[in-house]
Parts: C-alpha cells; sequence; structure tokens
C-alpha cells in the first residue's frame, strides 16, 4: 500500500519585493516564519517568478555583499546570470543551470543579469535559495560549483512524459553532481500533461514543492497552482504528483539541522556572538575583496 506523505498547507506566493534591481521576489521564507523550522535545511527561498525586463545598457543586479555560514544556490529558468565572488569564481548561469555557492567562512558575491542579456530584455525567472551550514562546517573553505543542466542526473519518464533534473541527492538511483554537507535532496521536475511521477522520502526529512510552471495534482487528492508552494508534513513516505498541465517544480528535500539559529542580513551563524565575530571579520578586510 502507498503510505501517502500529506499536504500540511498550500502557500500562494506572498507580495514581491526587490532584491537589488535585479530581482523580484516572492518572499517565501524566512519572511513567513511557519515556514523557517519547516523547512530546515533549507533557510530562504526568494523566487523571482515570471516578469518582463525591459532592454537596459546597465546590468541590473546586486552589487557586492557579504555571506557567511550558508550555501546560496541559484536556479534559472528564463534569462541569464552573471556572478564575481572575492576567491576569484565568476561565470553565468542560464536556463537550467545551477549556481551553488559555498560562503563558509565568508565570501563577497555579486550577482546581476547577463550582458548581453541586459541588453535585449526579455524573460526573467529565477530562485535563490539559501542552504544552512550544520555548525561544525559553517567555517569551511569557501568554493563554487557551477552545475550546467547537462551536467545534472536525467531521469527520463517513461513514455516521453517528461525529465527530473538532480541537482543534488538522488532520485531512483540516478544521483546528482553537488556536493552538500548534509543530506539533501534537490530536483528540476519537467512533467508533461497527464503525466505521473513518484517519489519517496524519509518521513523525518522536511519536503516542499514550488510550482515553477504549469499546475500539479498531488496525491490525487489537491491541486496546487503556478507560483504555489507546497509544504508537506513529517510523516509517511510516498508523494505522487500529476501534470494537469504542462509543469516545472522544484523538489526541495532534506533532513532537518536541528541547531540554535542566529540570523542577520546575510549571515547565518549559531550565536549572536558569532554573528558579532562575522561582522568584526567583514569589517576588518577578512573576506576579500571585489569591486563593486
Amino acid at each position: 500500500m502507498t503510505n501517502f506523505k500529506p499536504i500540511e498547507s498550500i502557500i500562494q506566493p506572498p507580495p514581491i519585493h526587490w532584491v537589488g534591481d535585479g530581482f523580484i521576489v516572492h518572499g517565501f521564507f524566512p519572511e513567513q516564519q511557519s515556514l523557517e523550522k519547516r523547512m530546515s535545511p533549507f533557510f530562504l527561498l526568494d523566487y523571482n517568478s515570471k516578469f518582463e525586463f525591459s532592454p537596459s545598457q546597465k546590468q541590473r543586479g546586486v552589487g557586492v555583499h557579504p555571506h557567511r555560514g550558508i550555501e546560496t544556490v541559484t536556479i534559472a529558468y528564463h534569462g541569464k546570470v552573471a556572478h564575481h565572488d572575492s576567491t576569484g569564481n565568476s561565470g553565468v548561469i542560464g536556463e537550467g543551470d545551477v549556481q551553488w555557492m559555498t560562503a563558509g567562512s565568508g565570501i563577497l558575491h555579486k550577482e546581476y543579469h547577463e550582458k548581453e542579456f541586459s541588453k535585449k530584455g526579455g524573460l526573467f525567472q529565477m530562485v535563490q535559495l539559501w542552504v544552512n551550514l550544520p555548525a561544525k562546517y559553517k567555517m569551511t573553505q569557501p568554493k563554487y560549483q557551477p552545475i550546467l543542466k547537462n551536467e545534472m542526473g536525467n531521469f527520463e519518464i517513461p513514455n516521453d512524459g517528461g525529465k527530473v533534473y538532480v541537482i543534488a541527492g538522488e532520485y531512483k538511483d540516478v544521483k546528482g553532481p553537488a556536493s552538500t554537507f548534509s543530506p539533501i535532496n534537490l530536483y528540476n521536475v519537467y512533467l508533461k500533461t497527464g503525466f505521473s511521477v513518484d517519489f519517496n522520502f524519509p518521513e523525518n526529512y522536511n519536503t516542499g514543492f514550488l510550482i515553477i510552471e504549469g499546475e500539479v495534482n498531488v496525491n490525487d487528492s489537491k491541486v496546487a497552482k503556478e507560483n504555489s508552494f507546497i509544504l508537506f508534513k513529517n510523516s509517511g513516505t510516498d508523494i505522487i504528483l500529476s501534470a494537469e498541465k504542462d509543469c516545472t517544480v522544484l523538489v526541495m528535500n532534506g533532513e532537518a539541522i536541528n541547531e540554535p539559529l542566529a540570523h542577520y542580513g546575510p549571515f547565518l551563524m549559531n550565536t549572536k556572538e558569532e554573528l558579532q565575530q562575522a561582522f568584526e571579520d567583514y569589517q576588518n578586510g577578512l573576506f576579500g575583496h571585489l569591486e563593486d
């Protein structure tokens, strides 16, 4: 028998706000505190739903800013994003690609619309996740993992029903390329109308689905529409996702990090003292240097 993982809630997109001048996002969490602990190890979900940017000679985006204690994961659906950091890493991600940055002990970072995309303008759609680092890895060496769509694990749904792209973790023995510091499954699911796909996750792992495109039926019980977020309960193991319309779904699943949190701005630590130290280290130039 199927042991369904029940839906806890279907959350409609919160009001939009700007991040810099290049990202106009729905902040699903931590703004909604009910989700903050329920989605650990994911701490933040900013979703730039479809938005048409006009052509611009200026590359819109977010200027130089620091991070410590987290990983930032940027997933592109439409448009292109360029980035640089203070360790010398840089690159561009396009449709279906992922930029996975481990801030760890501290990094300076900037991200903005890619030059040619800025000049032409067009449809833009992105997700940024912040992934918490366990206490023992908070001060790990910063690193960067560029993950192109064609490098991801790729599970083909039978009868040309769609694909599951595995960014991190594993799906039906197909593994994702991202290395993580705690158990995480992160997938992009593309499903055609009338087809279904099933998932099996540990009961205690936190699970949420973001409906990027289309409309889905979950466990033959509830329908969720584009731009909504589905939070699942920590019971049961099985989820069946059926496409009412062609859909794209971001699947987030992971083992909670049950440690104290101290958060302010771009820093996510375990104590107020560690937060204070992060500010002092940043002000003293220990995060390196990056031109704005």
